[in-house]
């Protein structure tokens, strides 16, 4: 992050490439808030606190993919319970991911980058995981690129702080084009017998 390229360069180019996407594909993001509205009801954009460059909290904004399902006494359905085959598909595609555009054009995130995670893990990092936070959080990144929902915990944080040590123009290219390519093939959308991934719970002491 000490190269020229991670102080200054970077940045520009998530500003100007962000600002021109969400412009282009404004027709996208009506077409689907609208089909979210319709399928899923409102809001459509789903609000969540994230933790983002040196533990700073912000609000990450994404398109809905669930109903507010909830039991008899009132608590809200387990994730899978309230992930329609509407929310999966805009998952499967990553299209419920285009409202971070906007968190990448205000500076909360980036293109490139760890994922940003829940809030309630910051303590459960060792200080070497912990160490993903000392750039901004990515659309997509290493891990992402390598497996995304489908990579363990461990092998997740290990993508993150490489990512954080050989930060490059050259590796975020990389990094996007792999994307891309896992998107198209649909691989990794969740680990085995969760909706997305299974909770970070902290480091066993054999770890």
């Amino acid at each position: 992050m000490r190269t020229f390229y991670g102080k200054f360069v970077k940045r520009l180019l998530d500003v100007a490439c962000s600002a021109f996407l969400l412009v282009a594909l404004s027709p996208v993001f009506a077409a689907l808030a609208l089909l979210v509205a319709v399928r899923l009801g409102r809001p459509v954009i789903f609000r969540q606190e994230r933790p983002g460059r040196d533990g700073r909290i912000f609000e990450m904004y994404k398109f809905r993919t669930m109903t507010d399902g909830r039991a008899g006494d009132g608590e809200l359905l387990p994730d899978a319970d309230r992930l329609t085959s509407f929310g999966e598909a805009l998952r499967r595609a990553s299209l419920d991911e285009l409202p971070e555009l906007i968190n990448i054009l205000k500076g909360d995130m980036s293109f490139v980058g760890p994922r940003p995670l829940l809030v309630r893990y910051l303590t459960r990092y060792s200080p070497e995981q912990a160490r993903r936070h000392e750039v901004r959080p990515g659309l997509t990144g290493l891990a992402q690129a390598n497996g995304r929902n489908a990579v363990d915990w461990p092998r997740k944080f290990q993508y993150d702080v490489w990512y954080v040590d050989h930060l490059s123009f050259s590796l975020d290219i990389k990094i996007l084009v792999m994307t891309v390519r896992s998107v198209a093939k649909r691989e990794g959308i969740s680990q085995d017998g969760n909706a997305t991934m299974e909770e970070f719970k902290g480091n066993s002491d054999d770890e």
